[in-house]
């Protein structure tokens, strides 16, 4: 009897947990939301999604590599242990702080549609969208060009060394870590409805190549059982040894090409030895003092910039944390950018994007007075996308830093797997629309719309913070948080990455998703304002970041994922 009441008492007092307020928290930390402290180095330091690949990036650096050489290798690690999420058949995006220079470079490392492909196919074809298994929905893989792009500017290490560490560990193998597995959990529930696949759909008739390497035994991989990739090894072998050519000239984009032919896709040869990334210099505004950077269309990362503007006219700082003004006013925002990203983000190439003017703080003025304090309002639909990522991010000892993201757009990306190389290929066309007169309308030879941002925080000219965080339509809307927890709130890196977050989603009003840790005074002012509030897990994000005071790094690491930072 004894026991039954104790558990009685203790499931009553989780229960009131959901509804004290935030600021009564109490962590061993000291802090309000900190489940650790930072990680505090000086001469190097990497946060990543999975502790091996932040080991990799440290040890790359104390060879000598750069932050880049030590990016590249954890990026290239991480698609032989996060595949679902990332890997070569994927894209990627950079932002970097050149010490030497002492300035931001970007790196658009996305692929094209193929040229022999076009609107008219489509619609031939029946569709009114782009299926997200179909081979129309693969472009051409930009990660391996963005690699040697990053090194040949920024590296130290040839790239055999660089791969070498991921290659040892694809052939002996590694445990499956328990995030990644409870992922797959979700991928064998729902990945066939979210594909909108056959009802009499089996795995290891429909997709053998995908099944032989990533359901051994006729299933997925569970928490400890030891994964090993020998293709992928020796496609890394491949690359290390023939440089950038083996993928876009050689044997792995000729298997690449016919495979995707083969199942009704228009990829040629042509559009492999025709990629190439793009510089490109980032956009930012000032925010309270600090200039916030993201990479330009056809990446979604100016929206970041324009909530960050909208937000500027109202005192956060006095409202505090969790209060109903700062999650009104955050959400109103979101809803305004998002608006705009669906009208006007897109390939730079085939439209004339206002960029300028959606970044002006009189744009945001504007914008801003569309708000009402006490009432939700519908600004029309928002561009939504729920994609799948890594990001991570590297410092070495000469004070360079990278802000890296990598994605194979969904899980595991089209799900189409090439024979004997080791990785499945992205699925960004979805990215595109069919629909005429578009930004975003499909055609040859274009970048469809991208998710993924890396981001960058710098004061008075100098590097401040390298961050990211993952999670589709959610990462502009973590950029913003982690933004204001640490600006607005106070709260250090680590802090500011555990404290619960925001994710609005839907068109018109739409609905505001709550992690534990909001008051019921907030949820109730909120409701009385019109917001349709929800309690969501798993759907916040995963952040990484790592700041710089001038001269310690301060690493922190997502708690909602398997990662670590790591300094020396």
């Amino acid at each position: 009897m004894l026991r039954y009441i104790k558990s009685i008492a203790l499931l009553s007092i989780l229960c009131l947990s959901l509804f004290v307020q935030a600021d009564a928290q109490d962590r061993l930390s000291g802090e309000l939301f900190t489940t650790r402290s930072e990680v505090i180095a000086r001469h190097g330091m990497a946060a990543t999604n999975h502790p091996l690949a932040s080991q990799i990036a440290i040890d790359i650096l104390k060879q000598g590599g750069s932050a880049a050489d030590a990016a590249i290798a954890a990026n290239a690690f991480l698609g032989f242990a996060d595949p679902a999420m990332n890997g070569i058949g994927g894209d990627m995006f950079v932002i970097i702080w050149s010490e030497e220079d002492q300035k931001l470079y970007g790196l658009n490392a996305s692929g094209k549609s193929p040229v022999n492909l076009t609107l008219q196919d489509l619609k031939d074809q029946g569709l009114s969208s782009i299926p997200a298994s179909s081979p129309h929905s693969v472009t051409v893989p930009g990660t391996v060009d963005g690699w040697f792009e990053l090194q040949e500017r920024f590296g130290k290490l040839d790239m055999e060394s660089v791969l070498r560490p991921t290659i040892d560990y694809a052939r002996e193998g590694i445990a499956v870590t328990s995030t990644i597995a409870e992922m797959y959990d979700y991928l064998e529930r729902d990945l066939i409805r979210g594909y909108t696949l056959p009802d009499d759909f089996d795995w290891e008739q429909d997709l053998p190549n995908f099944s032989e390497l990533y359901r051994p035994g006729g299933e997925f991989h569970n928490k400890g059982d030891v994964r090993i990739n020998r293709e992928l090894a020796a496609t890394y072998e491949m690359i290390a040894d023939e440089g950038r050519s083996a993928f876009y000239e050689g044997e792995i984009a000729e298997e690449i090409v016919e495979h995707v032919r083969e199942k009704g896709g228009y990829l040629t040869m042509e559009d492999f030895e025709n990629h190439s990334s793009k510089w490109v210099d980032p956009v930012s505004v000032n925010y309270r003092g600090y200039d916030v950077w993201e990479i330009p269309p056809n990446a979604q990362g100016m929206s970041v910039l324009q909530i960050l503007n909208i937000l500027e006219g109202y005192d956060l700082s006095e409202y505090g944390f969790g209060s109903p003004q700062h999650v009104h006013y955050y959400t109103e925002a979101k809803k305004l950018a998002y608006a705009d990203m669906s009208k006007y983000y897109g390939d730079p190439d085939f439209s004339e994007l206002p960029i300028d003017t959606l970044l002006s703080k009189e744009y945001a003025d504007l914008r801003r007075e569309e708000i009402r304090d006490d009432w939700v309002q519908d600004y029309g639909p928002g561009l939504e996308e729920n994609n799948h990522t890594i990001y991570l991010t590297v410092a070495d000892n000469e004070g360079n830093m990278v802000s890296l993201i990598q994605s194979n757009s969904w899980m595991f990306g089209s799900l189409i797997t090439p024979p004997d190389l080791g990785f499945a290929l992205q699925n960004r066309g979805t990215g595109f629309t069919l629909e005429e007169n578009h930004v975003n309308t499909y055609a040859s030879g274009k970048r469809p719309f991208h998710t993924i941002i890396p981001a960058f925080l710098t004061k008075e000219g100098e590097p401040y913070i390298s961050f990211g965080l993952t999670g589709g339509s959610m990462q502009p809307q973590g950029h913003v948080q982690i933004l204001l927890n640490v600006i607005d709130f106070g709260m250090n890196l680590q802090e500011a990455s555990d404290a619960p977050r925001i994710r609005h989603s839907g068109s018109g009003t739409g609905s505001t998703e709550l992690e534990s840790g909001f008051s019921y005074e907030t949820v109730r002012s909120l409701l009385k304002m019109g917001h349709d509030v929800k309690y969501g897990f798993e759907r916040f994000g995963g952040f990484q970041g790592i700041m710089f005071d001038g001269t310690f790094y301060y690493g922190a690491s997502e708690s909602r994922k398997d990662g670590q930072a790591i300094g020396y």
